[in-house]
């Protein structure tokens, strides 16, 4: 048994030596598949990096931040006021950057096609990126006497808002040109959304609210530049309103989850795992991202 048993052995070394002097050239195209299915399956499943094209959510976002999306917490719960979505506007939304020419739109189509696969593509015109302001059966308008909001005739403090639109410029349904807007009850299934900067951003205020089953996913994390790495939390002040306000379309007694997401770590992982991986193949994890409508 002993001369059996050290034959084996002496086999399983040089598998070991024969793994670890894999050539290159057959090694590295083992890698850029499994980066590649990596990246897809986590692309399409769970997060999806985000590039901010616009002013319109500054200075939270900025322009050219990457952000990373979190795709299924919302197949677990409802929104919660105050977080960053991204979303897919309706018919209503107008898109805030240039569309492609229509010489171009076959190539640009196909280019997306492919691109939303590993996630570089360009965007199409109706991804958009705003902070949930009202819930289904909110009743928001503005002003109050200090020019803030007012959800449920409650007035909110908003410190991340930098750029307030104007208080002297009459209210016009069609731009959002001015602050003050009237009472808007926010629809069974829908939300209102703003940009954190009122000055540019156009929003719910004249476009409409969204449909909630037209979010993308939640905006959890700034990963792009590396100075600017940071978590996307919901504010104090919206926290404190959530405990005094359920959300009328919620279950009764529906308590907002606490934040972070429980699942932000379980999206993160596996993503620097596929960043890991795509390091080491020469892959550049940080260019799968698609380009939003802010």
């Amino acid at each position: 048994m002993e001369p059996m048993e050290g034959y084996r052995a002496s086999r399983r070394r040089r598998g070991v030596i024969r793994r670890k002097e894999m050539p290159l050239w057959q090694e590295l195209p083992l890698l850029l598949v499994v980066a590649f299915c990596l990246a897809v399956l986590i692309r399409t499943f769970l997060v999806q990096a985000f590039f901010i094209p616009s002013g319109s959510m500054e200075n939270t976002l900025l322009v050219g931040d990457r952000v990373l999306v979190n795709k299924v917490v919302y197949d677990m719960r409802d929104p919660v006021r105050g977080e960053i979505v991204v979303f897919r506007g309706t018919d209503n939304w107008a898109p805030e950057q240039p569309s492609t020419p229509i010489s171009n739109a076959f190539a640009a189509k196909l280019g997306r096609t492919i691109g939303d696969l590993v996630g570089v593509s360009r965007p199409g015109e109706r991804d958009f990126i705003k902070r949930v302001i009202g819930l289904p059966g909110d009743k928001v308008a503005c002003c109050d006497a200090k020019g803030r909001i007012t959800v449920n005739g409650e007035s909110i403090d908003e410190p991340y808002v930098q750029e307030n639109s104007s208080l002297d410029a009459p209210p016009n349904p069609k731009q959002c040109t001015s602050r003050r807007f009237a009472e808007v009850t926010v629809p069974a299934g829908e939300m209102f959304v703003m940009g954190d900067h009122r000055l540019v951003s156009q929003d719910a205020r004249c476009q409409g609210p969204v449909p909630i089953k037209n979010i993308i996913g939640r905006a959890f994390v700034v990963v792009w530049p590396s100075s600017r790495f940071t978590g996307l939390s919901v504010p104090d002040n919206w926290k404190s309103f959530a405990a005094s306000h359920p959300v009328a379309a919620g279950p009764p007694g529906a308590v907002p989850p606490s934040d972070p997401d429980p699942t932000t770590g379980a999206l993160i992982v596996p993503f620097l795992l596929t960043a890991g991986v795509s390091a080491r193949s020469g892959l550049p994890t940080m260019t799968r991202r698609r380009r939003l409508r802010s």
